[in-house]
């Protein structure tokens, strides 16, 4: 099924060439023959359909539901041969009204993540204009039928050549679509070998590397707290303290404790002094 989806845009180009060859061929017709050649128009709109739907594109749905109606009103158009002007006219309007609605709804959906939508959008507004035209008073002789079989040709034309170079563009990328350039793929080879390290590092080196480094002794957080003190009583103004109130400190002072348990013994030995 790939591989039948990876080659659908050959059949849509090869629509999309057909659609050109019926668009010239109808305007080169006979107005006698006119009304024989709309059931084989709109019945190659349906085969075109059913392609679109073995496509595999997220509205295939759609596709193969347009391509049943346009199958009925094709066999419509050919069972009705004998029909004057107006009945070939107001089937393939409808034809093109249906079709361009679904355009203009699948574009508008699309807008975010297909660069052609706006192009498709004008498309199916078109196909529209033109089928309400064609089911009107104004298309019931020869000549709007065959410029309106001829608009069909053109319209269908391009939207199955720009349907057929976007499948092109989606099947020979999409085997690289993981191919990263060298910056990004050392960043993902990076940040795929810190992930490998960080999961394979037991439970208590992460709680530790997240911890930080181990706890200071109690004289370095003394230090580091007195020293944090001194500056901030320097930055409100006050004087005698830092080095210029070095020279009034005794020589003769016992030693600071490092531990808690130290300081609470000095604490206890200045209350029997006193």
């Amino acid at each position: 099924m790939t591989v039948v989806r990876d080659s659908m845009w050959g059949f849509l180009m090869f629509a999309g060439v057909a659609w050109l060859a019926i668009a010239w061929s109808v305007l080169r017709l006979e107005p006698v023959d006119v009304a024989a050649v709309a059931g084989p128009v709109v019945l190659f709109g349906a085969l075109c359909e059913a392609v679109r739907a073995l496509a595999g594109t997220r509205t295939w749905w759609l596709n193969a539901g347009m391509s049943l109606l346009f199958a009925a009103t094709a066999g419509v158009l050919l069972l009705g041969r004998d029909a004057t002007y107006a009945t070939p006219a107001s089937l393939v309007g409808w034809f093109l009204m249906v079709r361009g609605a679904l355009d203009v709804a699948v574009s508008t959906m699309n807008r975010g993540t297909d660069r052609t939508w706006g192009l498709v959008l004008a498309l199916g507004v078109t196909q529209v204009g033109l089928g309400f035209y064609a089911a009107g008073p104004l298309a019931r002789a020869t000549d709007p039928v065959i410029l309106v079989l001829g608009g069909v040709g053109v319209l269908r034309a391009i939207a199955d050549l720009v349907t057929a170079l976007r499948l092109r563009e989606v099947s020979g990328v999409r085997h690289e679509v993981l191919h990263l350039t060298p910056e990004r793929a050392a960043g993902v080879a990076g940040y795929s070998a810190g992930l490998t390290d960080f999961e394979e590092t037991p439970q208590t080196a992460r709680a530790k590397h997240r911890a930080g480094p181990g706890p200071k002794t109690f004289h370095d957080e003394v230090v580091r707290t007195t020293k944090d003190l001194d500056s901030m009583i320097a930055q409100a103004g006050v004087t005698g303290t830092g080095a210029a109130a070095a020279h009034r400190v005794p020589d003769d002072l016992p030693p600071v404790p490092d531990t808690p348990e130290g300081a609470e013994e000095a604490a206890v030995g200045d209350e029997k002094h006193h």
